[in-house]
This record gives C-alpha cells, structure tokens and sequence, in this order.
C-alpha cells in the first residue's frame, strides 16, 4: 500500500484545514488508518484513528473537538478535518495504514507510512 498525504499549507490561526489521504490500492479499505503528526525535533504522535468500516474513531485528547477524520473506501481516501487551529497545531502531518482492521493509537501497529504533509499555523 502506498499513501499519499496532501492537502497541508499555511494558514492563520483559527482557520481549517482539510488533509487528504489517498491509498494506492483498494486493500486499504480493509485497514485501520490513522493521521499522526510530528513537530520539528519532537516525536510523531497519533492524531486520529478511523477502524476499517469506519464505525470507531479515536482522537488524541488535544485534538477533541476540533479535528474529525472520515474515510471513503470506495474512493480509498482518508480525511482530516481540522478546524480551530493554533500555532501549536504546526506540525507535519502522517497518514498510516494499519496491520489491522481497527482504530488504534499505537503507531506500533500501523505499518505503512505516507510522506506527510506539511501544516504551518501562524498567530
């Protein structure tokens, strides 16, 4: 499976964002997937997760809320919807496939890997 992140940019505080994730293959409509993100010399961290059908979603606690990711299986598409953004929400933005069929926040369990796209929040 390849990924294929898009949709990051520059943007003022409070603005919205929507990134899209793309799947080379239609076996991903049977994986898990998720967004996670990574700022400049910090680690990657989960964002949100979405389970195969769709029906379990998993946010981390600082994107509540604000952020709500959503899949098309027919269209092998994975999105995050982000509104309300702050500074603190600059950062490059992952988006994975999962081993599995589920939801999880462990970036241990997702093993494919897009090239990330880049969100820049200015205040």
């Amino acid at each position: 499976v390849q990924l294929q992140a898009s949709g990051g940019g520059l943007v003022q505080a409070g603005d919205s964002l929507r990134l899209s994730c793309s799947a080379s293959r239609r076996t991903a409509s049977n994986n898990g997937m998720a967004w996670f993100r990574q700022a400049p010399g910090k680690e990657r961290l989960f964002v949100a997760g979405i389970s195969w059908r769709g029906g379990d979603k998993k946010y981390a606690d600082f994107v509540k809320g604000r952020f709500t990711i959503s899949r098309d299986n027919a269209g092998n598409t994975v999105y995050l919807q982000m509104n309300s953004l702050t500074p603190e929400d600059t950062a490059v933005f992952y988006c994975a496939a999962a081993r599995s069929s589920f939801a999880s926040m462990d970036k241990a369990m997702y093993n494919y890997w897009g090239q990330g796209t880049q969100v820049t929040v200015s205040s």
